[in-house]
């Protein structure tokens, strides 16, 4: 059986701000950015993986959605308790500093993590809680 990773999303609530993050701080390329019924979703993803997607989406992409449930998700957001992603570097170190000199809202600092990587987090501007790894040496 063959199957890859295709698509992911992340829910943002200010897409310029999520761009000025994810384009410009740290190096994903815009293949696209689409709106609908007052709605935008834009795709970014790393030069290196063709292939794999990530949709920045409103935090309810339905527009059918009843207003208690957009704010229900609202909130969440806000919260930071919707999920991020996992992203994988080769030195979890340096790109820990290059974020944080960047301005990116620290969550972790690298740390060496019993379950075999090294890792790190921060939050986007949305509160998403966004980790780097990298596998462990030795």
């Amino acid at each position: 059986m063959d199957i890859n990773l295709s698509t992911c999303f992340i829910a943002v609530d200010d897409h310029d701000k999520a761009l000025a993050f994810y384009r410009d701080v740290l190096g994903l390329e815009v293949r696209n950015d689409v709106g609908f019924e007052g709605m935008r979703w834009v795709t970014v993803g790393s030069p290196d993986q063709p292939d794999v997607n990530i949709v920045l989406e409103p935090p309810l992409a339905d527009p059918n959605a009843s207003p208690e449930d957009r704010k229900a998700m609202a909130e969440l957001l806000a919260k930071g308790l919707l999920r991020g992603v996992i992203f994988q570097t080769g030195d979890v170190d340096a790109t820990f500093e290059r974020i944080r000199a960047a301005g990116g809202d620290v969550f972790q600092e690298p740390v060496d993590q019993p379950y075999g990587v090294r890792d790190c987090a921060f939050r986007d501007p949305a509160g998403n809680m966004l980790r780097f790894n990298q596998a462990s040496k030795g």
